[in-house]
């Protein structure tokens, strides 16, 4: 069997879910690498831009960060933070943001903001950033976090960011007329929301991992009844990505 890490699955799990044609608005990590992987294998005539301006870079090397200057290396438009957030919120274009969060719950609404009370928090951090308006504003998002009680919450700490809200309508009944949850990607699986109610269900598990030690993880009661184990990567997939996609291991290292 071929050997490959947690980071390395999570990319290509959430580089399939991306269409050619999308324009894929990606932060920093797990990622940047996964847009770079869709683009390269998946989805060729996808656009990937970053919050800090640079549109549709070559990408010839992986950025650290957003803020890393190869995000504007190649671009067809070095812009700035104005011009990247009235892209993915254009009404004409199916923009796709990967997004990161400390806690996720059953509807995909995310916290970035603290852990504990926001007067008295046990953590804090950054906050918002764009992540807010990127979730308001975009055709759908992408979570990704690692698959733990503390977080996926049946109630988050802080609200940051919104998903689908309560469910059903709720999000719609806010004002935000387009957008909401696609999926969540964890070091366990690949988690989708249910078209009606829009709570979260396991679609599929990664090999190795079991139906059990997911719901284990959940720190809520999710539907598992249709899960399936995800296919595996293959030898061209994680060759793209260790030899053309981050051939340096910038972001992630293969298993020895």
């Amino acid at each position: 069997m071929l050997k490959y890490s947690n980071s390395e699955m999570m990319a290509i799990a959430a580089g399939r879910l991306i269409k050619d044609g999308d324009i894929v608005f990606a932060g920093t990590g797990v990622s940047m690498l996964a847009a770079t992987v869709a683009k390269r294998i998946y989805a060729p005539r996808a656009v990937i831009f970053f919050e800090t301006g640079g549109i549709d870079p070559a990408l010839d090397e992986i950025p650290m960060a957003v803020a890393d200057l190869r995000v504007m290396s190649g671009t067809a438009l070095n812009s700035g933070l104005i011009e990247a957030f009235s892209t993915v919120g254009h009404r004409k274009l199916r923009t796709v943001a990967f997004l990161g969060a400390a806690q996720v719950d059953q509807y995909g609404n995310l916290n970035t903001t603290c852990i504990g009370d926001y007067h008295r928090p046990q953590k804090r951090f950054s906050g918002s950033g764009g992540g807010n308006d990127v979730a308001s504003l975009a055709t759908g998002v992408i979570t990704f976090m690692q698959h733990e009680k503390r977080r996926l919450v049946e109630k988050l700490d802080y609200m940051t960011s919104v998903g689908w809200y309560r469910g059903g309508n709720s999000r719609q009944e806010l004002g935000l007329k387009r957008g909401g949850a696609v999926a969540v990607v964890t070091n366990l699986g690949l988690l989708h929301f249910h078209e009606e109610t829009k709570e979260m269900y396991l679609a599929e598990y990664f090999p190795g991992v079991t139906v059990e030690q997911v719901q284990e993880n959940t720190g809520f009661a999710l539907d598992v009844s249709n899960a399936k184990e995800a296919a595996p990567p293959t030898a061209e997939e994680l060759a793209i990505l260790r030899e053309e996609v981050d051939p340096q291991g910038l972001i992630c290292q293969p298993p020895e």
